[in-house]
C-alpha cells in the first residue's frame, strides 16, 4: 500500500490511457520533420564531406538514420504497450531512487540542446529584424524565442502537434530553397558538389570516415533513442492487437521512414553548404548564398526548425525528467521552465564550440541506457511490466535503498567502454550495456530482488495494450483491465 502523497505518484508522470493517446503515424511524421532539422546534421555533412564525397555521406547517413530509428521504434514500444514514460520505466532496471541519476544526465543534455538550438533560432530572428527594420539584438531574440517555445511546449503534446502541421510545411519548402541556393553558389565558385572532396581519403582511411559518419548519426540520436517512450506513449495504437508491427506503425512511420529522409536532407545540405562557402553552418552559408527577401524567408526556415526540434526532441523530454526527479512538487509546467533556465545559463553562444564532439560522447554513455532497456524490457521481463510496482516506495523496484546496483554498474561499464571507441560509441556502449546488465541482474540482482513480472510471466496480469489494459495507478488500487468503451483520465 502507497503512502499518502508518494512522490513516485507525479501526476503527470503516471501511464496515459489509451483514449487520451492523439498523435497519429501521420502526427508524428509531422513532428519528425521539425525535429530531424538540426544542427548538428549540418555539422554531419560538413564534417563528411571533407573526405568522403557527397553520395558515400548519403550512403552512410541512411544506414545511420535507419538503424538508429530502429531502436527508437524498438525501445519506444515501453510507451505505446504500458502508456510509461523514460524516467519512470527506468526505475525498473535502475531503482525508484537509481533512476534520476542517468535520467539527469540526459534531461541536463536535452536542455543544453535546446539552449544551442535557440540561440541559432534567435541569430536567424536577429538576422530577419536586421534586414526589415535594421535592429540588432540578439540576446533579446534569445530570451524572447525561449519564452515563446517553453510556453508552446507548457500547454501540452497537441499544442506542439498543431504547430509542427504548420511548421513541416514551410520547413519542407523552403529546406529546398536553400538545397538550390547553395548549389548555385557551390558551382559559381567552381565545385561541383557531387565530385568535390576537400582532403580525399582511400582504402582503410576511407571505411574509417564512412563509419564516423554512420556513428555520428547514431550518436546524435541516441538520447532520443533513449527516452522515445516519453513520446511515443501518446501515440494511437488499436487495442489488443499482438502484432508488434501494426501496434507500432506511428512509430514505424516518423522513426524508420521519415526521419532518416529528413535527417539525410539535412546532412545533404550541410555538406553542399561546406563545399560552397566552407562553413556547414547554415546561417552563415545563407547569408553568403542569398540576400533581401529571399535571405529572410530562408532565415525563417532555421528560425522554425529549431522551434520544431525543441519542444520534441528536447523540453519535453528533460521536462519530464525533472518533474520525476521533483515529484508532485514539481509538475510538468514546471519541469518545462527548468529546461528553459538549464539551457539558458549553459551559455549556448560559448558551449556550441564544443557541444558537438561533447554530445556525441554524452551520446555514447546513454546508448548503454539503450541497451539496459533493451535487455530488461525484452529479454528478461518479455515485454510484461508489473506496472503498479513502478509507483510504490517500498515495492519490488526499490532494490538497495532506491538503486538497483545491476543496472547503474552495467551503465558504468558500458559507458566507459563506449568513451574509449568514440568512433563506434553507440555500438560499443549498446552491447557492452546490454550484456552486463543481463549477467548481472539475471543471476545477481534478481535472484535477490524477485520480480513478479519474471516469475510469473502472465500476459494478463503484465501487458498493457496489447490485451486491452489502460494501467490505472490510483491510491489503493490494483491493475485494472478498462472496457473498450471507457476513457479514463488519470488523476
Amino acid at each position: 500500500m502507497s503512502k499518502k502523497g508518494n512522490y513516485l505518484k507525479s501526476p503527470d508522470l503516471l501511464p496515459i490511457s489509451h483514449g487520451e493517446r492523439n498523435i497519429s503515424p501521420f502526427g508524428f511524421s509531422v513532428i519528425w520533420i521539425g525535429m530531424a532539422i538540426v544542427l548538428a546534421a549540418f555539422a554531419i555533412g560538413g564534417a563528411g564531406i571533407q573526405t568522403l564525397p557527397l553520395g558515400w555521406v548519403i550512403v552512410a547517413t541512411i544506414i545511420g538514420s535507419v538503424a538508429i530509428g530502429i531502436f527508437m521504434t524498438i525501445i519506444g514500444d515501453i510507451g505505446v504497450e504500458h502508456g510509461l514514460s523514460f524516467p519512470v520505466y527506468m526505475r525498473a532496471p535502475f531503482g525508484t531512487i537509481g533512476t534520476h541519476i542517468p535520467s539527469l544526465v540526459r534531461g541536463v543534455a536535452a536542455s543544453c540542446w535546446f539552449g544551442i538550438n535557440t540561440y541559432f533560432g534567435a541569430t536567424a530572428i536577429n538576422g530577419i529584424l536586421n534586414l526589415l527594420y535594421g535592429y540588432d539584438n540578439w540576446f533579446l531574440c534569445f530570451l524572447l524565442f525561449a519564452v515563446v517555445q517553453l510556453v508552446n511546449t507548457a500547454l501540452g503534446i497537441k499544442a506542439i502537434e498543431r504547430f509542427a502541421d504548420l511548421a513541416a510545411p514551410i520547413i519542407i519548402i523552403i529546406s529546398c530553397w536553400m538545397y538550390v541556393s547553395l548549389s548555385d553558389k557551390a558551382m559559381a565558385e567552381g565545385r561541383d558538389i557531387w565530385v568535390w572532396v576537400e582532403s580525399p581519403v582511400t582504402g582503410g582511411a576511407a571505411f574509417t570516415a564512412f563509419m564516423v559518419v554512420v556513428m555520428a548519426n547514431m550518436g546524435f540520436w541516441a538520447t532520443l533513442a533513449a527516452d522515445m517512450p516519453s513520446l511515443s506513449r501518446y501515440f494511437k495504437a488499436p487495442k489488443n492487437e499482438r502484432n508488434w508491427f501494426r501496434r507500432n506503425k506511428a512509430q514505424i512511420a516518423g522513426s524508420v521512414i521519415t526521419m532518416p529522409i529528413v535527417n539525410t536532407f539535412m546532412v545533404i545540405i550541410g555538406a553542399v553548404s561546406y563545399v560552397a562557402v566552407l562553413n556547414y553552418d547554415p546561417i552563415v552559408g545563407l547569408q553568403q548564398a542569398a540576400s533581401g527577401f529571399i535571405l529572410g524567408i530562408l532565415l525563417l526556415m532555421i528560425v522554425l526548425a529549431q522551434w520544431s526540434t525543441n519542444t520534441s526532441a528536447n523540453v519535453i523530454p528533460a521536462a519530464t525528467i525533472f518533474s520525476n526527479i521533483g515529484g508532485p512538487r514539481v509538475p510538468y509546467w514546471i519541469g518545462v521552465v527548468l529546461a528553459g533556465v538549464v539551457g539558458i545559463i549553459s551559455q549556448p553562444w560559448s558551449l556550441f564550440g564544443i557541444i558537438i564532439p561533447a554530445l556525441l560522447v554524452i551520446g555514447g554513455i546513454l546508448s548503454a541506457i539503450v541497451g539496459i532497456l533493451f535487455t530488461d524490457y525484452y529479454v528478461l521481463r518479455k515485454r510484461r511490466v508489473n506496472v503498479q510496482e513502478l509507483y510504490e516506495e517500498d515495492g519490488q523496484f526499490r532494490g538497495m535503498n532506491g538503486i538497483n546496483m545491476a543496472g547503474m554498474i552495467a551503465w558504468v561499464i558500458g559507458g566507459v567502454a563506449s568513451y574509449y571507441f568514440p568512433s563506434y560509441s553507440f555500438i560499443v556502449g549498446f552491447v557492452v550495456g546490454a550484456i552486463i546488465y543481463y549477467v548481472l541482474a539475471k543471476h545477481w540482482w534478481f535472484v535477490k530482488y524477485k520480480q513478479a513480472e519474471i516469475e510469473d510471466p502472465s500476459d494478463e496480469k503484465y501487458l498493457g495494450i496489447t490485451v486491452g489494459r489502460d494501467w490505472i495507478v490510483e491510491e489503493g488500487l490494483d491493475p485494472v483491465v478498462v472496457p473498450e468503451a471507457t476513457n479514463p483520465i488519470n488523476t
